[in-house]
């Protein structure tokens, strides 16, 4: 499979599978990890809560999460290469199998616990200067700049 142009995250899954303890802190990773990949993503949990949009990353709050998920796989896989991350057995079997799965231990291990960090030397971080890294994080986050 191609690399994924759109990630579709299982959001409660992932916010009790994994090492964060805040919804934000959550969604803040995320928008990081598709900005950094290119691509764009969909966390979707149970419940109501506000829609909003992160950078690349649309937040959506369902009745039934489980169920929207595996409709925005069905409506995309067609035409995008899609991941879905979720450790869900039911979820990841409805999606097709033209969709790739991650579950969340995996997804986990490829996230950088702790979240976003500035100080790291390597990678591309290291590499950017100033201004087009401060240009990103406004593109993260949803902030409009001077594009």
């Amino acid at each position: 499979m191609a690399d994924p142009t759109l990630y579709l995250f299982d959001g409660h899954n992932l916010l009790y599978g994994g090492p964060f303890d805040e919804l934000r802190k959550l969604v803040d990773a995320l928008a990081s990890f598709v900005a950094l990949h290119g691509a764009r993503g969909i966390v979707v949990f149970d419940g109501a809560g506000q829609d909003v949009e992160r950078g690349p990353l649309s937040v959506r709050f369902a009745a039934h999460a489980d169920t929207l998920l595996e409709r925005l796989a069905a409506e995309r896989r067609g035409y995008e290469a899609v991941l879905l991350v979720t450790s869900d057995a039911t979820v990841a079997a409805a999606a097709g199998v033209q969709v790739a799965k991650r579950s969340t231990r995996t997804f986990f291990r490829e996230l950088e616990p702790g979240g976003h960090r500035e100080d790291r030397p390597q990678g591309l971080a290291g590499k950017l200067d100033e201004v087009t890294r401060a240009r990103l994080e406004r593109l993260r986050r949803g902030v409009p700049g001077d594009e």
